[in-house]
């Protein structure tokens, strides 16, 4: 992996981190060697370690008066726009895009899904990394990030082991008009439902101000793309991370927002850009 857009203000801060190593700059080391020997365009092709790739994605340092949520999403899409191949984005991913998919996680005190994608993507909850333990322990997070499904109708198997074995309880976020014998059945199961919404539906908003009260300020969602237009809808995504999938897959599949248009596009900065065998990584913050 390397880096194509360093920024200079991120490098600095995650090179001063104590017991972090600065994350790669992407310029091959003066060997005397002549450009590009034994590298890439001049660059030095190399897996990056987990502290590098976490101190690439850290979040944003808390203010003075404490942290505020900080919601960041990460997709995937083809070259052609597609955010799934079949129903899932599996087919569209790699392997460098499974370790920053792992990474975001690692570094997430809640992970923000919709019930659609759990259905389609057959989600379970969060595994234990021994890799990201003792970052998650001095970070004050629990072992794992807590998911969090968003569902209006509550239609969801609580059967499934995402709400019956989850090292930390699963987290259904709904409007308060939910029926209450589903409400009732997510609680049996052992999840925890959350109102955020005065309706049927959920107030990205509100949400996210109830994940805060809840502690979960380093919040990740990862889609699908019904609930991420909500999202850009309402203003509260602040950070989006997209891989840019060198594929083409033509056909009708989803972007990675869908939904109701802005009245005006909003802008983001490119806050860092990495590339892998094609697959490019960037990472784009609200201006």
């Amino acid at each position: 992996m390397r880096r194509l857009f360093p920024v200079t203000d991120e490098t600095d801060e995650t090179a001063a981190r104590p017991g972090v190593p600065a994350p790669d700059t992407g310029e091959a080391p003066d060997t005397g060697e002549a450009p590009g020997a034994g590298a890439v365009g001049g660059s030095v092709e190399r897996e990056w370690s987990l502290e590098e790739l976490a101190a690439a994605y850290a979040y944003p340092e808390p203010p003075p008066g404490g942290r505020e949520p900080w919601l960041r999403a990460n997709m995937v899409s083809t070259l052609d726009g597609a955010a799934q191949h079949e129903g899932r984005s599996h087919p569209i991913s790699s392997a460098a895009d499974m370790r920053i998919f792992g990474t975001l996680r690692g570094l997430a005190d809640v992970v923000i899904v919709g019930a659609e994608t759990v259905r389609q993507e057959g989600y379970r909850p969060a595994r234990e990394r021994e890799a990201f333990a003792a970052m998650r322990e001095a970070a004050g997070q629990g072992p794992v990030p807590a998911i969090a499904v968003v569902s209006s109708s509550l239609e969801l198997d609580f059967s499934w082991p995402l709400f019956t074995s989850p090292l930390v309880p699963t987290l259904v976020l709904t409007g308060a008009a939910a029926a209450p014998d589903r409400v009732a059945a997510a609680e049996k199961a052992g999840a925890r439902v959350v109102i955020a919404g005065d309706g049927m539906g959920v107030d990205p908003v509100r949400a996210v101000r109830a994940l805060a009260e809840l502690g979960m300020t380093r919040l990740l969602t990862e889609g699908g793309p019904r609930l991420l237009g909500q999202l850009v809808v309402s203003g509260v995504l602040d950070e989006l991370c997209l891989t840019v999938s060198p594929m083409l897959t033509a056909g009708d599949a989803q972007r990675i927002a869908g939904g109701p248009s802005l009245t005006v596009p909003k802008r983001f900065a490119l806050a860092s850009l990495l590339e892998e065998e094609g697959f490019l990584f960037s990472r784009y913050r609200r201006t």
